[in-house]
């Protein structure tokens, strides 16, 4: 049988070395909660095309809400179409006449206090007509001369909620009466001759 031979051991004592430092920790001493999770390069991928497409999205809705916010409030033709009357039945905008005493501001029905003009439809003959039209002609006129105001809501002796409408501080109502648009509102005579 044979016996291993165990040297004996003797360990000299060193002394501190320039070279020698203090162990390194390794990995594996880090706590587990700071440890990072290793996605895969496919979810890795996955998350940077949600973030880029999420990123996009929000650019986009930036740049509509502006632009729609910007289009009419700073387009100068919009607001000069918006102010300007037309005739109701080929009018695009808010503002239009229907008659010689009736208008529409904003999309309501005004009644002009103190006139009655001849109508366009109900008219009692051809002139009526043919006046009805040169009426409402001249008063789009009118009313795209200067700034308009309307006066508060009221209702005449015939029970018609009327307004008075100005242009540039002139009553629309005598100016239409002076140029043989329109009569006071009450005369009876008619407009067939």
């Amino acid at each position: 049988m044979s016996k291993h031979w165990n040297p004996p051991r003797h360990t000299a004592k060193l002394k501190p070395s320039r070279i020698r430092r203090d162990p390194v920790r390794l990995v594996a001493d880090v706590p587990a909660a700071r440890k990072k999770r290793a996605y895969s390069s496919e979810r890795e991928m996955w998350f940077g095309m949600t973030g880029v497409v999420l990123f996009a999205s929000a650019i986009a809705v930036v740049v509509v809400g502006i632009s729609v916010a910007t289009f009419t409030r700073d387009d100068p033709g919009a607001a000069a179409r918006a102010g300007r009357f037309g005739q109701c039945y080929d009018s695009d905008g808010p503002n239009c006449v229907l008659d010689g005493d009736t208008i529409y501001v904003r999309g309501r029905k005004v009644e002009i206090a103190g006139i009655e003009a001849p109508r366009i439809q109900g008219w009692g003959c051809a002139d009526e007509r043919t006046r009805g039209i040169d009426a409402a002609v001249r008063l789009a006129d009118r009313l795209n001369s200067g700034q308009v105001t309307l006066g508060k809501p009221f209702r005449d002796p015939s029970g018609r909620a009327v307004r008075p409408v100005t242009v540039n501080g002139s009553d629309l109502g005598e100016k239409m009466i002076a140029g043989g648009l329109a009569r006071r509102a009450g005369d009876p005579q008619g407009w067939c001759g």
